[in-house]
């Protein structure tokens, strides 16, 4: 049984699923000019999905080297503990990062960065990870986290602008099921 300070799995697919509400109305009311599920390369939907596992993967390979060289370093120890408040176990964490990347790209994405461009959109993203990375002060490791999600974030906000929607999609996902099995192997070390 979950402790009150654990997100649960229902929690996690509703706030993935109440983003795609939010994005929906901005793009019942304020309708993007532009192709946003293409792209400007106007890619197909297969060759989105097999460019956004392929960058995914390339991702994940880099994730799983970066925590055999820093298991023990601070900021290991913290981006661990920012997430401590998920349910990892079995599945969860594909199903958790199914709804955060759905949700935070067809928000972020979709909705919002064809009309405040990406590098408002890329803070917004950073800012909404605050409780999430459980940010209560600033220091080193807290500016190095958020920094880390605002390039992240430029970067899924260039591939949805080039490559597509569903590219960044696969790759936030990819990104998330590699980091979250990451920290819960972390967590399991700990």
């Amino acid at each position: 049984m979950a402790d009150a300070q654990t997100v649960t799995l229902n929690q996690q697919l509703a706030t993935g699923a109440g983003m795609c509400a939010i994005a929906a109305v901005i793009l019942w009311f304020w309708p993007p000019d532009g192709a946003v599920l293409t792209g400007r390369w106007d890619l197909p939907p297969a060759v989105q999905l097999a460019l956004g596992l392929a960058l995914g993967g390339a991702y994940s390979v880099v994730a799983l080297v970066d925590y055999r060289r820093n298991a023990g370093s601070e900021r290991m120890r913290a981006t661990v503990e920012g997430y401590s408040c998920l349910d990892l176990s079995g599945w969860n964490p594909l199903w958790i990062s199914l709804a955060a990347g759905i949700g935070e790209e067809v928000l972020f994405r979709a909705a919002l960065q064809p009309h405040i461009g990406i590098w408002l959109t890329s803070a917004l993203f950073a800012l909404a990870h605050v409780k999430a990375y459980r940010i209560s002060s600033f220091n080193r490791t807290t500016l190095t986290q958020m920094g880390t999600l605002f390039v992240a974030s430029v970067v899924f906000g260039f591939m949805a602008q080039y490559a597509g929607l569903v590219t960044a999609i696969v790759v936030h996902v990819t990104m998330d099921v590699a980091g979250l099995l990451v920290v819960r192997r972390a967590a399991r070390a700990l």
